[in-house]
Order: structure tokens, then C-alpha cells, then sequence
């Protein structure tokens, strides 16, 4: 047989991506449930990939999605590369690098997670190349609010089977996400800000921020401090699908990397007018009250 008449690897499209996450969600929200306290979630096991100190609560929802794609790539013959928060980059099925890229955090808001504040998330983006621009499906599920957010490439973003678009009434920044809130990276973009938003909201999870965005209920957030690229893969889909604007802190999307060591900050508004004010605030990010109003002026 020819090289060119041999059969080509299935492609990831084969999978029913929807229904896996949602499969995942149920999983995880069973594990949740059964570790509710404080105490059962504050188990510690390890340096995750990613950098982090990994909770056994982390390995555990990693090890739900990681059955759940073993068993996809057994039934449809898939292969792609899995780009996780703990176990780094795992090759599923067959294939060569340079195929398609599924990224995945296990939970963005970890910290939420184990002091049992309920606005966490399970973000899972499924993309045909290595940067944000190459996204095709983004999945964000948020465990507090119950909602369930997925955009595709060229058809739109949904909430909970609802169409977003951001056509809801002019108010400016009024409200704008502030996340990875570390008191000294913050003052310098609050500082930025006054005048320009009127309130701040800190969720405590990327990828929940950025698909508020998407949903209209931010005008704006920004990241304080640069992300990986498990926490914001799935989110800046929605954004965009929405409607919005997404920025990488001078990264083309082309040149935002979803590989794991990959770092930028990354920000998301409205629209590309209001997306220029978060970026000026983000970019006085770790810097003092006193310098940021100088600064920005009056």
C-alpha cells in the first residue's frame, strides 16, 4: 500500500466533546461531594508539572478527565497530545506532536476549591495547533453557579445551551475581574483603573472570569500577574465567540503558546476600546499605589 492510501489517523472532531466534559463535570461533582470539608481537601501530593504545589483533590479530577480521554481515543481511534496542569504533556493515541492539542485544568481555582468556596472550574479547550489562535472547542464549567459555558470556532459561545452576544446595554467598565488578586501585584492596576471602572470583582478563577466576559456579566478582567495556558485556553474562546476582545499582554494569538511553560498575562473586555483600558492597568500590574496614579494622570 502507498503512503497516501494508507488510512489517516481519526481525528479528535470524532469525539463527542460536549458529552465528555459533561461526563467529567458529573465525576468530579461526585468527588467534591464526597471530600466537603476544609480539612479533606488541604492534602497535599507533591509539585504538579505546572509548578504548583498539587493537591490529591487536583490529582484526583486529573485522573477523572484522563479515564474519560483513554476511553475516547480506545472507541474512535484518536490521537492527540493532553497538556495538563499536573501531569504536564501526555501523548494519547497515535500521532506525531505537531497534531491536535487538548488542554485542560483539572480545577482552575484551586485555592477556592480547597477552602470550599464554590466558584471553581473544570476549563477543557481542544485545539488543532500549539497556540490560543488554533482553539476550536472551549469548555468551562462552573462548579459554584452550576453553569455550563462552550464556544466552537466560527459558531458561537453558549451559555447553559443559551446563544452569548454582547449586545446588552453600553455601561462602560462597570464591572471589571481582577484576577490572580495577590495584594502587591494588584494596587498599581486598581490605582489605573479609578476613574475608568466602577466596581471590581475577584473570582478567584481565570477561566470563570474570562467567560463572564463572555456572558456579559464583566465588562472587563485582567490577570495580575501571567497565566498559564491551561487557565485561559477554553475562556478566551468563549470571549471571542461572544463577541469580545481578548489580549495577551503583546502576544498575537498566533504567538500565545498553549504549551505548559508557556506564561503571559492575559485580559478580556467588551469590546477592543474597553479591552485598551484593562491592558493600560494591567500592564501597572506589581507596581506601588503611588506609582500607578502618577502614572495614569488624573
Amino acid at each position: 500500500m502507498r503512503e497516501e492510501d494508507e488510512p489517516a489517523e481519526t481525528s479528535p472532531g470524532s469525539i463527542d466533546w460536549p458529552a465528555l466534559c459533561r461526563r467529567v463535570v458529573g465525576r468530579q461533582a461526585e468527588l467534591f461531594a464526597s471530600q466537603p470539608t476544609i480539612a479533606e481537601r488541604t492534602l497535599y501530593d507533591g509539585v504538579g508539572v505546572g509548578g504548583d504545589h498539587s493537591l490529591v483533590i487536583d490529582r484526583e479530577c486529573e485522573e477523572i478527565i484522563f479515564a474519560e480521554l483513554e476511553q475516547a481515543v480506545t472507541e474512535t481511534g484518536c490521537g492527540f497530545t493532553a497538556i495538563s496542569e499536573e501531569r504536564g504533556e501526555v501523548r494519547l493515541g497515535g500521532g506525531d506532536r505537531s497534531g491536535a492539542v487538548v488542554v485542560i485544568d483539572p480545577i482552575d481555582g484551586s485555592l477556592n476549591a480547597r477552602r470550599t468556596i464554590p466558584s471553581h472550574s473544570l476549563s477543557i479547550a481542544v485545539a488543532s495547533g500549539r497556540s490560543m489562535a488554533d482553539v476550536r472547542f472551549g469548555f468551562v464549567h462552573d462548579f459554584g453557579a452550576g453553569d455550563e459555558f462552550i464556544a466552537e470556532r466560527g459558531a458561537g459561545a453558549t451559555l447553559n445551551g443559551r446563544t452569548l452576544e454582547l449586545d446588552g446595554p453600553d455601561t462602560g467598565l462597570e464591572i471589571v475581574g481582577l484576577e490572580s488578586a495577590r495584594p502587591e501585584q494588584v494596587l498599581g492596576s486598581i490605582a489605573a483603573l479609578s476613574g475608568h471602572a466602577y466596581r471590581l470583582r475577584v473570582v478567584g478563577s481565570i477561566a470563570i472570569s474570562l467567560a463572564y466576559v463572555g456572558a456579559g456579566r464583566f465588562d472587563g478582567m485582567l490577570s495580575a500577574r501571567p497565566c498559564r495556558s491551561v487557565d485561559a485556553a477554553a475562556a478566551q474562546l468563549i470571549v471571542s465567540e461572544a463577541g469580545g476582545a481578548v489580549g495577551f499582554a503583546g502576544f498575537e494569538p498566533e504567538a500565545a503558546s498553549l504549551d505548559l511553560e508557556a506564561r503571559y498575562p492575559v485580559a478580556a473586555a467588551r469590546d477592543s476600546e474597553r479591552l485598551e483600558t484593562v491592558l493600560a492597568a494591567q500592564a501597572l500590574a506589581g507596581t506601588s499605589w503611588g506609582e500607578a496614579t502618577e502614572t495614569a494622570g488624573p
